[in-house]
Order: C-alpha cells, then sequence, then structure tokens
C-alpha cells in the first residue's frame, strides 16, 4: 500500500503530501510549521475589514505551539480557555479520500492506519476531556463495519465521514443507498454518532465547469471567488438532503449526525426546499422532513451568521458551539462564542455551549 496510500515527500525544508503518486495540494504546508494565527481571520470573515486594510494583511504566522500537537499541553490550555471538553476533527485527513476516490482499498487502509496514529497520539476519549474523531469511508461498506466494530470495542465516541458523494468502485452513492445500511444500523445501535466535517467533497469539479479552479487549494494557487460563491456549503447541503430524502433516518431513527465547520445558512433552503418535495411527492417522505431533520441532526454555527434563526429552525437543542480554534478563522479564546448568543437565556445558553454536544455524544457527561 506504500505507493497505494499517503506518503510524506522531502524537498529539502519542504514538505509535500503525496497521494496515489501524485502531489496533494490541498493543504499546501502539511508540517503546519509557521501556522497561521487563531482568530487572526476574524474581521474578514464577519466582513468587518476597515477601510483601507488589505485582507492580506490580516494573515499573520507564528512558530507552532506545543499544545497543537501534544494533548497533555492541549489541557492546560483548554483549563486556561475554560473549556471542559473538546471534540477534535482532522484538517490534512480530511483530503485523503479525494486523493484515494478511484481506490476504494487503499482508502480503507489508508484511514485504518489514521485511526491507529489518532488512539495513539490523542486517544478517542482521552481523560473523557478529549474527543478525537476517527474516519471512516462508506466506499467499501464491508470494510466499513470491520472497522467501526474496531473503533467501538476501543472506545471511540463518534466518528467522522466525509461529506461528499461516496465513491464506490461501481460509481458514486448516495447515503441513503441501501448498501449503507448495515454501517448506519450498527451506528444507531451503538449510540455512535456520525459527525459531517468540512474537508475536500471534490465539488471544485463543478467550480471548474464554469471556468474555477479544478484542485482544492483553499490557502494557496489560484483562487476564484467564483469557487466558494458557487460550493462553499453545497456539500454538506447535498449530503444532507440525500441522508433526508433517501430515507436513513426513517429507516434508522435514533441515529444521530452533525455538520461540522460547514455554516449553517444551508439549513433553512434545505428545510424549504424538503417540506414543499414533501408537499408535491408525499409518498416518497413517510415522515415529515422537517421533523426527521430536527430530530437527527445536529449543526454547529459559523460565528458570524444567524444563530437564533438556526435555532428557531432546527431548535435550539441541536445547536451546537464550535470555534475551529486554533485556525485563523475561528475564534482566538473559543469561550467568545457566548457573544454571538444575543437573545438567548441562560438555559439555551449553556445548552449551545454544553448540554447539546453532551446529547449529541451520547455520554452521560464530560469533566466539569
Amino acid at each position: 500500500m506504500k505507493r497505494r496510500g499517503v506518503q510524506v515527500l522531502q524537498d529539502g525544508k519542504r514538505a509535500y503530501i503525496v497521494i496515489a503518486g501524485k502531489i496533494n495540494r490541498f493543504i499546501p504546508n502539511p508540517t503546519f510549521d509557521p501556522v497561521i494565527v487563531p482568530g487572526c481571520t476574524e474581521l474578514l470573515f464577519r466582513g468587518e475589514i476597515p477601510d483601507g486594510v488589505d485582507p492580506k494583511s490580516l494573515t499573520a504566522v507564528e512558530p507552532i505551539h506545543p499544545e497543537y500537537r501534544d494533548r497533555e499541553e492541549r489541557l492546560k490550555v483548554m483549563d486556561a480557555q475554560g473549556l471542559a471538553a473538546v471534540l477534535m476533527f482532522p484538517t490534512l485527513g480530511v483530503g485523503v479520500e479525494q486523493g484515494l476516490r478511484h481506490d476504494p482499498e487503499a482508502t480503507a487502509v489508508a484511514l485504518t492506519a489514521f485511526n491507529r496514529w489518532l488512539e495513539d497520539d490523542w486517544g478517542f476519549a482521552y481523560q473523557n476531556r478529549i474527543f478525537g474523531a476517527p474516519m471512516i469511508s462508506l466506499a467499501d461498506p464491508d470494510a466499513a463495519l470491520v472497522e467501526i466494530e474496531s473503533l467501538l470495542a476501543r472506545g471511540a465516541r463518534a466518528v467522522h465521514l466525509r461529506p461528499a458523494p461516496i465513491p464506490a468502485a461501481d460509481g458514486p452513492r448516495s447515503f441513503g443507498h441501501p448498501a449503507n445500511d448495515p454501517v448506519w444500523s450498527l451506528l444507531a445501535e451503538a449510540g455512535v454518532p456520525v459527525a459531517f466535517h468540512l474537508g475536500d467533497s471534490g465539488y471544485l469539479t463543478y467550480s471548474a465547469a464554469w471556468g474555477g479552479a479544478s484542485d482544492f487549494e483553499p490557502f494557496g494557487g489560484r483562487n476564484d471567488p467564483l469557487d466558494q460563491v458557487l460550493v462553499d456549503d453545497r456539500a454538506i447541503y447535498d449530503t444532507m438532503a440525500s441522508m433526508i430524502t433517501h430515507g436513513v433516518f426513517h429507516r434508522h431513527p435514533t441515529l444521530r449526525v452533525a455538520s461540522v465547520e460547514n455554516g449553517s445558512d444551508w439549513v433553512a433552503i434545505l428545510a424549504k426546499r424538503l417540506r414543499k418535495k414533501a408537499n408535491q411527492a408525499p409518498a416518497y417522505f413517510p415522515e415529515d422532513p422537517l421533523d426527521v431533520l430536527r430530530r437527527n441532526v445536529w449543526v454547529t454555527p459559523y460565528y458570524e451568521e444567524d444563530i437564533p434563526a438556526l435555532a428557531e429552525t432546527i431548535g435550539v437543542g441541536h445547536v451546537l458551539f464550535g470555534s475551529d480554534w486554533p485556525h485563523g478563522e475561528g475564534l482566538a479564546d473559543p469561550v467568545q462564542f457566548t457573544k454571538e448568543l444575543h437573545g438567548f437565556s441562560e438555559a439555551d445558553i449553556r445548552k449551545i455551549m454544553r448540554d447539546n454536544v453532551i446529547e449529541y455524544l451520547g455520554v452521560d457527561s464530560v469533566a466539569s
């Protein structure tokens, strides 16, 4: 599997990630050293750049910190930040399945290797405070079942799936395809939720049809603003649409899923279109799709979005706090997310900041 999977190519001081024999540019600097300063581009994402300020000047880098790589150091920083617990998702890792989309066997092997590293380095539930999310692919459902059974036995509390059409050997599949049902059944019965985290979903193929970029290089290379306008949250929208429309949650009503770092603007338009289609073709919707959305789906909004509107659509109990720390577009101080919760009661703020994620994870509690 060495050449079929993921390799690191060192060229002097420069490192490259090679996937299936091809340099992968999903993350141009895979060493993350230097790394962007947490929260330095917050004004850019809020659309509040002062007049005359070049947006590029907001980006700042620094040497990587020990707490980005060491769990004991991370716990110290969490204490200082006032965080009882965190969910951690891969950054470089979410570009692997797209790079191996033509090789389901190599995909399964590579993700299994990643999960072994994650367990050794961070743990799946270290001190009941750091919850690392292992990655799985449904390209080969049988291989996914084997991996999930192993992960459950080793204490995984959540699993990560890429929001994208499943790259099966016989052609792309919906998440609602019956071939995936054994996986959904296993996760639902185990009470282990799924997280769909932003990654390389291959959607720049669609923007390329309009003259945009053909490779996903969000932090470098040739940028075309049309790329993000066209596909910014399209992958998660399509993912949730496929799961609801193709009956995943009707067949597995206790399955819990979350959208992580995909924003929340897509939720309202999805709810509107699902309700319209259910009215037009009720035979295909044995349950009200909005009820299904509110029962089975949790969402982490971006801090700059309309969080009260999201809560009105899916219910405050399904809104999750997410800071994306320590990324540049995230919050420098994660708990400052509470300042975005205008108009929410103290009880609802506690739900968003703590209680909802405990319910989503299906654990009794986390550290206080």
